[in-house]
């Protein structure tokens, strides 16, 4: 019987995707997991896979029983070490493949999963996420979770560039920051708090003393939507600056999105190709358009919206079809949008605002800031919500608050453009809904 072995002093050389006709007659040290395990005659052969790539490990009877005894025992998805020597086989993955000299079995598979790990295929969600750190070693998954990785990079090196500080803001307060009841309560010593809806009120405050700063990080919402765009708990990119309005704040988002979308073309050639994805339609500059054109254009498509009124699913998926690449709607409506939103001098019906769309997809929204405290007593007041409770965030107001604007941004729903997978739980390690709250 075979049984798991320390790791030791054994350490990865190369990882699998590194291997290539330099390293032939050289020997070396690789760890991964067994996909899948061939017997002919007296060789063995087994596909190894890490994160990265994937290696033919080939055993032959006569030249080492004592691993080729080991080897034909071991079950898929075991996670091996192997020492040996890379030779060259065109037959083989690359025309490599590594002949073992010695090999350790780390942790024996006693389950297969019940669902292929090397289709191209997404079903079966629930069940993939309830053994969700199994489905992410699915190349498909990966795939995803790389583009993530370039994407988030390139969002932080974007801002950075920009000289944006990065904020860290608390999760746990003490009252609404949008004003709405989708909140999580939560008990806190002898009080009782919420988990953070957003970190607006604290980013507007932390403009005073840096100007422009962003964030990357958790926030919940308890929507009781089960949508294939909504979690209970996302990644948000939030945005602020000062001395600046919200045509300013939009030219940032539509660079910061535009650019990333660029780095994954440029970095995840081979993931886009294996996802199917391709996103050199999407126009730029990105078309913009007012709140009160999408009216218009929604009355003469014979679907009215009242003007005040929000897009509801129905507009939403008429709209995803005849724009289906990014695009802004701004110069919204007040009443429609949070109290901290700026109306327009001229027009208080109207505020200085914008969400960026993909098809019916709402990305990201922002806009101008109130810096008057008196205009934000009144707009409080107005939504039937206690000044009294943001009293920490109003008395700022008389030190010199300065014209500011910004925008949230919802980052898997970002991915999901640039993976063009249809539910976010596919771009989100371990989703959380108001129907999953394990693994």
């Amino acid at each position: 019987m075979i049984k798991s072995e320390d790791l030791g002093d054994w350490r990865r050389t190369h990882l699998l995707k590194d291997l290539n006709e330099d390293l032939i007659g050289k020997e070396i040290q690789i760890m991964g997991w067994v996909s899948s395990i061939r017997h002919q005659g007296g060789i063995v052969f087994i596909i190894l896979r890490d994160r990265d790539g994937l290696i033919q490990v080939t055993c032959k009877e006569n030249s080492n029983k004592k691993v080729f005894n080991s080897l034909i025992k071991i079950r898929p998805f075991s996670c091996l070490a192997v020492k040996g020597e890379l030779v060259r086989e065109t037959k083989a993955p690359k025309g490599i493949e590594l002949v073992p000299k010695e090999i350790k079995v780390l942790a024996l598979a006693k389950k297969q999963p019940p669902f292929p790990l090397y289709s191209k295929k997404l079903h079966n969600l629930d069940q993939r996420l309830d053994l969700r750190a199994v489905d992410l070693r699915r190349p498909i998954i990966q795939a995803i979770f790389r583009i993530r990785k370039v994407a988030l990079e390139s969002f932080r090196e974007f801002l950075r560039d920009k000289g944006y500080m990065e904020i860290n803001t608390p999760k746990i307060i003490a009252t609404a920051t949008e004003g709405g009841a989708n909140l999580f309560p939560i008990l806190y010593y002898d009080k009782e708090a919420f988990l953070i809806q957003s970190p607006q009120l604290y980013k507007e405050q932390l403009v005073m003393a840096f100007d422009k700063v962003y964030e990357i990080a958790s926030a919940f919402r308890a929507e009781k939507s089960k949508t294939l765009s909504h979690l209970s708990e996302f990644l948000s990119v939030d945005v602020e600056e000062a001395f600046v309005d919200y045509k300013d704040i939009m030219k940032v988002c539509e660079e910061l999105t535009y650019s990333t979308l660029l780095k994954v073309k440029e970095k995840c050639k081979e993931e886009l190709d294996y996802l199917g994805v391709n996103l050199n339609y999407i126009q730029y500059p990105y078309p913009r358009l007012s709140y009160n054109e999408i009216v218009k254009e929604l009355e003469n498509l014979g679907h009215p919206l009242n003007w005040g009124e929000d897009l509801s699913s129905s507009h939403l998926d008429i709209l995803g079809k005849r724009y289906n690449y990014f695009y802004f709607i701004y110069d919204w409506p007040s009443q429609i949008k949070p109290f901290y939103i700026k109306s327009k001098r001229r027009n208080s019906r109207i505020c200085e605002s914008f969400d960026l769309m993909f098809g019916s997809l709402e990305i990201a929204s922002g806009g101008t800031r109130l810096n008057s405290k008196n205009q934000l007593i009144r707009k409080l007041k107005e939504r039937g919500l206690k000044p009294k409770s943001f009293e920490y965030h109003i008395k700022i107001f008389d030190y010199g608050m300065p014209p500011h604007a910004g925008f949230g941004l919802g980052f898997e729903r970002y991915l999901m453009v640039l993976t063009g997978v249809n539910n976010i739980r596919e771009v989100t390690f371990f989703p959380r809904d108001q129907f999953r709250l394990i693994p």
